[in-house]
């Protein structure tokens, strides 16, 4: 069983930066593809950005291409979204996710393993 915890949200005006965490435990990190996803109120969870477990591979939602990496460091079994030039539509719970084949994907049931998310909200 692969336990994820998400931290680093919080709140920021328009234009700044953060930088979210995810810290796995259990199964095989290496192996893992990860992914970032997100929910605003009222909408359903929308793809943000997914990593290959080499780290090699990374996919983009296009509302975040240029503004958003991911990163990952396997020998410390974490993931890591860095956002910037951030806009009020970002604001949202933000979770992590494990996708145990490795298959990089956008497509939230094809993950695992999720956290419990992380609260990012951004003023005007």
């Amino acid at each position: 069983q692969v336990h994820l915890v998400e931290s680093g949200g919080g709140s920021v005006q328009t234009g700044g930066s953060l930088r979210l965490s995810c810290a796995a435990s259990g199964g095989t990190f290496s192996t893992y593809a990860m992914g970032w996803f997100r929910q605003a109120p009222g909408k359903e969870r929308e793809f943000v950005a997914a990593l290959a477990p080499s780290g090699g591979g990374t996919y983009y939602a296009h509302s975040v291409t240029g503004r958003f990496t991911i990163s990952r460091d396997n020998a410390k079994n974490t993931v890591w979204l860095h956002m910037s030039s951030l806009k009020p539509v970002d604001t949202a719970v933000y979770y992590c996710a494990a996708e145990q084949e490795g298959i990089v994907a956008g497509i939230a049931a094809l993950y695992d393993y999720w956290g419990q998310g992380t609260q990012v909200t951004v003023s005007s």
